[in-house]
């Protein structure tokens, strides 16, 4: 997927040690329940890209102008639902609009090339940056779960979750 100076390609096995280090950096995690990062290796990130698959799960490397500047992924929940993600790991290169385009290109590659029809994401009710981008894609939040999880730090965390139908 490119438009202009973006590319989302899919993650290889040469893009382990790259994952690792943003899944094991506690201000890229934080919002995922991780202020201490994953700790997980190189290895189990590059065994973990052998079980992908178009129709089941992809994780995939965000690049800006050639630099790996970050991750998205998405995997299909049911046959037509698909969860995504998406985490900018570079911070000077936040709030550019580069995560609007990439989530444009993957939105619409989910709807037209691999037939979802719903299209799910959740995120911490404190990420408003998030929030912003995706009711600015026409996302609607479909539920809060207030105090359903703790963080690394034992932590009780909201999230917020969104959908995004098919419409043609």
């Amino acid at each position: 997927m490119r438009r202009n100076n973006i590319e989302i390609r899919n993650a290889q096995a040469s893009d382990a040690q790259l994952l690792a280090k943003w899944w094991n950096d506690g201000k890229i995690m934080a919002h995922a329940g991780f202020p201490d990062g994953l700790g997980t290796s190189p290895e189990e990130v590059e065994e973990g890209l052998k079980t992908d698959e178009d129709r089941v799960r992809r994780r995939l490397i965000l690049e800006y102008d050639k630099e790996a500047i970050g991750e998205m992924s998405y995997r299909f929940k049911t046959g037509d639902k698909a969860e995504i993600g998406i985490k900018i790991c570079v911070p000077t290169l936040r709030e550019k609009g580069i995560g609007t385009q990439a989530l444009t290109l993957l939105i619409e590659h989910l709807f037209n090339e691999l037939d979802a029809k719903r299209i799910i994401l959740d995120t911490n009710v404190t990420n408003h940056r998030a929030q912003h981008v995706y009711k600015k894609l026409g996302f609607e939040e479909t539920y809060y779960w207030f105090n359903a999880w703790t963080n690394q730090h034992g932590e009780l965390q909201s999230s917020v979750h969104y959908q995004l139908l098919r419409t043609k």
